[in-house]
């Protein structure tokens, strides 16, 4: 399997992440959608892109990728969620109780930022990254808690974007929506 990724592609921008990881040179038969246990049963690691959270969620379950993607997780698996990604992998949805995955220590806000008219791409410093990204916000959301085990990588007006634990990473933007493939290369060394 060597270093197979999965992009979970129920929703959302799944192809652009697969873009992104074969422009920063990932082998594209390395590359996998993911839609159901037996394709995730492929990959050894896993990307949550962008979408809506409440339908995503509700599709995860109806086919059994909450309990699949959780027993990776809890046996090492690095998984990055992006935007809504963040959203399903968050222990806490403010205001809502909607279904989420629970495997990062944080609690978030969606739509932090305001609706789809309000959103915008700026450039980011993430700790462990030697240059700024591009990143950009579509009705993003911010971590307003962080465990004690969780690693704040990224702030944009003080406000928490992009976060850490172990291999669990977090970000509120689309850097997929961008050239720029560093964070891509990050998640590909955890």
């Amino acid at each position: 399997m060597s270093n197979r990724v999965g992009v979970l592609a129920i929703q959302g921008s799944f192809s652009k992440h697969i873009e992104s990881l074969t422009r920063c040179g990932h082998p594209e038969n390395q590359i996998a959608e993911v839609r159901t246990p037996e394709d995730l049963s492929q990959v050894n690691r896993l990307i949550i892109p962008g979408g809506e959270s409440t339908t995503v969620g509700l599709l995860m379950q109806h086919v059994g990728l909450d309990k699949s993607i959780s027993d990776r997780a809890n046996q090492g698996m690095p998984i990055w969620g992006t935007c809504m990604g963040m959203i399903m992998l968050a222990a806490e949805i403010e205001g809502k109780t909607q279904f989420s995955l629970n495997l990062l220590d944080i609690t978030v806000r969606r739509n932090a930022f305001g609706a789809q008219v309000h959103s915008f791409e700026t450039k980011l410093s993430i700790n462990g990254l030697s240059e700024p990204i591009d990143a950009v916000f579509i009705r993003a959301p911010i971590v307003t808690r962080t465990g004690s085990n969780v690693d704040v990588l990224a702030r944009y007006q003080e406000h928490i974007v992009a976060v850490q634990q172990n291999k669990i990473l977090g970000t509120s933007f689309h850097p997929e929506l961008t050239s720029d493939t560093q964070l891509h290369k990050h998640f590909l060394t955890l």
